[in-house]
């Protein structure tokens, strides 16, 4: 299985660079964030026309993720399945191949300190309790997207500069490890140990230019899935040339 996770930062501006990266690497599965789309706006007649089934969770304006697969998608859900009121689409959930699949956009949090930086580790702990109430880690499940947390300092160019930071925090990061500690393996960090691979680059300042990024684009694994992983990649070039989203897509095949 070849999978693919993208916050592609708006659906209806990246279709053209969508179809070239469907066409480019032929995934089994892709998953998106941030698409920026209600679901009855979301371009599903033309992502099934490449040859994809879509599973939609959306919203105007903000948030929204979808998972894209070449078999059928099955026990879709959408949320995090609890009783706390969230109007935010930041989760969908999908069975393909006998794989649980979750595509995830974790808040992103604003600045430290504020109501929403609470709101993004309240949601991250809710994820956590999701895992636990629904699943089980010696099942093949997969948990990818924008999580918007760089796992240490190799996932940084410049940590000094991000530390205090929503997304470098040593908060965010211990709610992150939470949810990992449930079952999960880093297997991008299992391909690559040394760090030093981005997989987002702020807009301004030349970030991407001078390679001033962040890994905060994950695919996290049960140990079924984890020890299969034969290949993980960030397709930079999916960050260049024309009205690129500020993502680059992460690519992970398991055998």
């Amino acid at each position: 299985m070849k999978l693919i996770t993208w916050n592609v930062n708006s659906i209806r501006v990246r279709m053209e660079r969508l179809a070239a990266l469907l066409e480019r690497h032929r995934p089994d599965v892709v998953c998106l964030q941030e698409l920026k789309v209600t679901d009855d706006i979301f371009p599903a007649a033309a992502v099934e026309a490449m040859g994809y089934r879509c599973a939609v969770y959306g919203q105007k304006a903000y948030n929204g993720v979808a998972i894209l697969s070449r078999g059928e998608p099955a026990d879709v859900s959408r949320g995090l399945c609890d009783a706390v009121p969230d109007p935010d689409s930041r989760l969908i959930a999908a069975t393909i191949d006998g794989v649980r699949i979750i595509s995830a956009y974790f808040p992103n949090g604003s600045f430290v300190g504020s109501e929403k930086y609470q709101y993004k580790l309240q949601w991250m702990h809710r994820l956590r309790t999701h895992l636990e109430q629904c699943y089980q880690p010696d099942q093949p499940l997969v948990l990818c997207g924008d999580l918007n947390v760089a796992v240490d300092d190799q996932d940084v160019a410049n940590p000094e500069l991000w530390a205090s930071s929503v997304l470098c925090h040593p908060t965010a990061r211990a709610a992150l490890q939470e949810i990992a500690d449930w079952g999960l393996v880093d297997v991008f960090a299992k391909m690559h140990p040394e760090g030093g691979i981005y997989s987002w680059w702020d807009y301004q300042l030349l970030s991407f230019p001078k390679n001033n990024g962040l890994r905060i684009d994950h695919v996290l694994a049960t140990r079924p899935l984890a020890d299969k992983t034969t290949a993980a990649e960030v397709d930079r070039n999916e960050r260049k040339g024309k009205s690129p989203s500020d993502h680059a897509p992460v690519i992970v095949t398991f055998e």
